[in-house]
């Protein structure tokens, strides 16, 4: 079967993310940094201390110990000890690094100890999550969604100053582990439509959203998601696409197609496997719809992502 049988989990299993943590920033006195615009996802928290982050197009945002922040593919942001200080770049500073760490004057059992991890998506399905993001969510640490992650960003910190084996590892796996708690507290949390990640906490909506990825090869109906989310198939029909964008059944057809490019690009089934593992009856059926969403054959889309495969491999 395809997919974890959860949207977050085969959202993230889509993106194939690729997690660098560090370096973890201590710093006293009078300082500030202006970090260039990158892309995918950063994110990072205050083990000790107190600071500014200013996004452009945000008003600053005072950041205590134990708070967390998440930016999407955003604008240059600073980080500062107050939002008037004037910010010199973070590049020659991060260049500077030693033993995971950068260090901004004397150090001081009382300096700022912030961590970060940047986590980049797979190209071709980042957008799945990246447009549902904004460029900046911060969640306190005094909020009872913040106190896991302020004790994950005191693991963090803890690992990368250690440097003991293994560390990298663990250091990944947090990091990713803040990701989904983010991603959580975000949809909690957001006034705006979000898509599929704010539909989840829609009682009937979620419950029809992880029926379909508990079994992307199911037929499935509009009625028979109705039901499952105890709608009229009109009201259910209408409330899905306000939350997630596309009605129900064009849902189900996009993300069956994400699953079957990812399969192609791996060359982890057959074509005929893959029409069987998403819904369709025969291998002529899966190859018109991929043809409809993606713009080419299923074959003509694995040759392809073969060829990519082998030239970046020939680079290397």
């Amino acid at each position: 079967m395809l997919g974890f049988q959860d949207p977050v989990a085969d959202a993230i299993g889509l993106l194939r993310p690729r997690t660098v943590v560090g370096p973890s920033l201590r710093a006293t006195g009078d300082w500030a940094l202006r970090f260039a615009p990158f892309e995918h996802v950063r994110i990072g928290g205050l083990a000790r201390g107190t600071c500014w982050l200013t996004v452009e197009g945000y008003e600053p945002v005072f950041l205590r110990e134990g708070d967390t922040f998440m930016l999407g593919n955003p604008p240059p942001y600073v980080l500062a000890t107050t939002p008037d200080t004037s910010p010199r770049p973070a590049e020659p500073e991060w260049a500077r690094a030693e033993n995971g760490l950068v260090q901004i004057g004397p150090k001081s059992e009382q300096d700022l100890y912030l961590c970060i991890g940047d986590i980049a998506f797979d190209d071709r399905n980042a957008a799945l999550l990246t447009d549902l993001l904004p460029a900046l969510v911060t969640v306190s640490g005094t909020d009872p969604r913040g106190r896991p992650l302020g004790q994950l960003v005191a693991l963090l910190a803890t690992e990368v100053g250690a440097q003991a084996p293994g560390g990298p590892l663990v250091e990944n796996h947090l990091a990713q582990i803040l990701l989904v708690h983010m991603l959580r507290a975000h949809a909690a949390e957001t006034d705006r439509p979000t898509g599929w990640l704010s539909a989840l906490n829609e009682d009937g909506i979620g419950a029809a959203l992880r029926a379909m990825h508990a079994d992307v090869a199911h037929s499935w109906s509009l009625k028979e998601l109705a039901d499952i989310s105890h709608m009229s198939r009109s009201a259910f029909a209408a409330s899905f696409k306000n939350h997630v964008g596309v009605p129900p059944l064009e849902y189900l057809i996009q993300w069956r197609m994400r699953l079957a490019r990812d399969a192609l690009a791996r060359d982890t089934l057959s074509i005929s496997e893959l029409a069987h593992a998403t819904g369709y009856l025969s291998e002529s059926a899966f190859s018109t719809a991929f043809r409809r969403v993606v713009g080419s054959s299923p074959r003509q889309f694995r040759n392809q992502a073969q060829q990519l495969e082998h030239s970046a491999v020939s680079e290397a």
